[in-house]
């Protein structure tokens, strides 16, 4: 059986370097908090709270849109 990669080949050029946050627990939190302002302005969470379970990913996957897509309440003014 022949492989179906070219062990042999040379890689000429490689585009990008992804480069990890020097504070992995920092970047955690600015996303929380963009998360959290992001509630704040949706007037609800973009996911309702809770533990949830899918026969696939692809059912996970629509739920999800479903869930970003829906309408949301206006944040009332105070």
């Amino acid at each position: 059986m022949k492989p179906f990669i070219n062990l042999e080949e040379n890689i000429g050029k490689v585009v990008g370097h992804r480069q990890p946050p020097k504070d992995a627990f920092a970047a955690g939190m600015g996303l929380q908090k963009l998360t959290v302002r992001l509630g704040e302005e949706f007037g609800q969470r973009l996911v309702p709270k809770g533990v949830y379970r899918f026969r696939s990913h692809e059912e996970a996957d629509a739920w999800m849109w479903k869930m970003l897509a829906r309408r949301r309440k206006k944040a009332s003014a105070s």
